[in-house]
């Protein structure tokens, strides 16, 4: 059975929410990073970085919201929480679940914290056009991917 180190209040919503979207058992692991408990030696065995959340099925074991939904959706095909490899929505269902991590959460940083960043040198490029970007996309329909739900909706 899959655990899933987790935490109020932080990143680990993100994969809570899609392992209970999986119908599948789990067992939550509560890390209190208010105490700490993410930096004893023990959960640094299972992510090194001392962050939630982190996924452990059977040896294989990883951290990193996105990539704890990438693989919970395709450890569970039947959820339909990602389009099938050879799927053309495949390459749009990366990007979007990638995306947020990758773009949003450092514009919105850049944003509230008013760090002038060269687009450039920044991963995210622009915080206004990552907005912007986001925006358009779901002018078009409410989900990421048409009328799909995946977990990069999460």
């Amino acid at each position: 059975m899959m655990k899933l180190y987790w935490c109020p209040r932080t990143r680990s919503f993100t994969a809570l929410w899609l392992m209970e979207e999986t119908g599948q058992p789990y067992e939550r692991v509560l890390t209190d990073i208010s105490t700490g408990a993410q930096r004893n030696a023990d959960y640094l065995k299972i992510n090194p970085m001392g962050k939630v959340p982190a996924l452990q099925d059977g040896d294989a074991t990883l951290a990193e919201a996105a990539a704890i939904c990438a693989y919970v959706a395709e450890r569970y095909p039947d959820a339909k929480l990602a389009p099938p490899l050879g799927d053309p929505l495949r390459a749009k269902y990366l990007y979007w679940l990638f995306f947020s991590p990758g773009c949003i959460e450092p514009a919105i940083v850049q944003l509230a914290t008013k760090i002038e960043m060269n687009p450039v040198a920044a991963g995210w490029g622009d915080a206004q056009r990552v907005i912007d970007v986001l925006d358009a996309a779901l002018q078009k329909d409410p989900w990421l991917l048409g009328e799909n739900f995946s977990a990069a909706t999460s």
